[in-house]
């Protein structure tokens, strides 16, 4: 039987939301400090299925650590370097694409290593072979152990690397952002080129700036060739603390911009490093009211109004655009998101079907998705297909006048375990 999570209509939002920290960031800054000389203390990193599976994975890796403050806080040994594991073994990775890219990369600089990595069925859907192709070419030793360019994946490492690396940009930054973490630790320079538009580019700022807290510079040439120094060592920063999930801000904001009241979202701010940012813009353009803080953002209900907008750099948030336009006046268009078939699940396909529950009119291509509101929005049960930013996107359904059921609402937790309990806080019921 179904776990079926039921969404009371929500008069109105308002209240405050101390945000958890950006999984991009977190397990970025896991990785590094893992890599890193010296000892480095992680603060507000967030609880979630993502987290643990690279925590887990390191601790089977030999790196020690220790979590302390409810596991918001977090003091990494660092390795010095590349992982040295002696013996076989196999790391199971759930669905966290921001834990099997990396570390493929990673493990394959380790010439002596033997490492299964595999994961959930969805895990087993998701493309991996544009980074294990540009591994293969610097003369890492990868065997697909199932289908063929989707993991699960069998590492021998061998990596050595080239003076000049190719990978392909439209599919997932994540591949580029796995071969710009090894590079520093390459015997010689490297220079990598983009084959394609790159996608989701301010995950590679992300990438960027964290190396960079490392001691580690990178040379990013318009986003078609970035070049990197070799034979450097990560260094510690001591401490680092995780900003605010700006992905996750998106829902309140939303929520808020639909039926406030004000909606204040701590340990953020317009400074952030994550592209996600680029909501408040988005909803500010559409009509909402939005104020800034040294330590919070805050948004106010208005009118809101349709957008025409190229969503390639914000993918995830997108998602949360979407289910806001069923709320404003006038057609929207979000075009450029291709990569959403590539996530936890096709993303295009489920959307459109979700979307077409409420009665909304929907249109799709090959990247893009066209919503003409519905006059009222129907009371409707959505399935997630066990993706989390499916829950949180469509929770925004109970702002309607008519209640929304949510299944497996528990697949919030591989982000945001605790997602409906906060959404609950700041809500208000007839």
């Amino acid at each position: 039987m179904k776990n079926i999570l039921i969404l009371q209509s929500i008069n109105k939002i308002q209240g405050s939301i101390s945000l958890p920290g950006s999984k991009s960031i977190s397990n970025r800054v896991l990785l590094l400090s893992a890599l890193a000389k010296g000892t480095t203390k992680l603060i507000n990193l967030p609880s979630s299925d993502d987290i643990n599976h690279m925590l887990n994975a390191l601790k089977i890796l030999g790196i020690k650590f220790i979590l302390s403050n409810n596991q918001k806080e977090c003091l990494i040994i660092g390795n010095n370097g590349i992982f040295t594991p002696k013996k076989k073994l196999k790391l199971f990775l759930g669905n966290a694409g921001t834990v099997i890219r990396p570390l493929t990369a990673v493990l394959s600089l380790n010439d002596k290593c033997d490492i299964i990595l595999t994961g959930e069925p969805r895990m087993k859907e998701r493309p991996i072979k544009h980074l294990v192709d540009s591994l293969k070419e610097g003369g890492a030793i990868i065997k697909y152990l199932e289908k063929k360019n989707f993991p699960p994946i069998n590492i021998k490492g061998g990596f050595q690397g080239n003076n000049i690396i190719k990978i392909e940009g439209s599919i997932s930054s994540q591949f580029l952002t796995s071969l710009l973490i090894i590079s520093p630790l390459l015997k010689q320079n490297t220079l990598i080129n983009i084959t394609n538009n790159l996608v989701s580019k301010p995950y590679i700022d992300i990438t960027i700036k964290l190396m960079k807290v490392f001691g580690i510079h990178v040379e990013n040439n318009n986003y078609k060739q970035f070049k990197i120094s070799g034979q450097q060592n990560y260094i510690s920063p001591g401490e680092y603390t995780i900003e605010g999930d700006a992905s996750s801000a998106s829902y309140f904001l939303s929520a808020a911009a639909i039926k406030g009241g004000t909606v204040k979202l701590k340990n953020i701010n317009k400074n952030s490093i994550q592209g996600d940012i680029k909501y408040v813009n988005i909803l500010q353009k559409m009509g909402a009211i939005i104020n800034y803080n040294k330590n919070y953002i805050s948004c106010t209900k208005n009118t809101l109004k349709s957008i025409n907008i190229d969503c390639n750099d914000i993918p995830d948030i997108a998602m949360t655009l979407a289910v806001t336009s069923l709320f404003a006046k006038g057609i929207t268009t979000i075009k450029n998101i291709y990569n959403w078939k590539v996530k936890e699940t096709d993303r295009l396909q489920a959307m459109s079907e979700e979307l077409r529950k409420t009665g909304a009119k929907i249109i799709t291509g090959n990247d893009y998705i066209i919503i003409s509101p519905p006059k009222y929005i129907k009371k409707v049960v959505i399935e997630t297909y066990n993706d989390h930013r499916m829950a949180m996107c469509f929770s925004l359904l109970s702002l309607s006048n008519n209640s929304v059921g949510i299944i497996n609402p528990n697949c919030t937790s591989k982000t945001y375990p605790n997602f409906f309990k906060e959404l609950k806080k700041i809500s208000f019921f007839n």
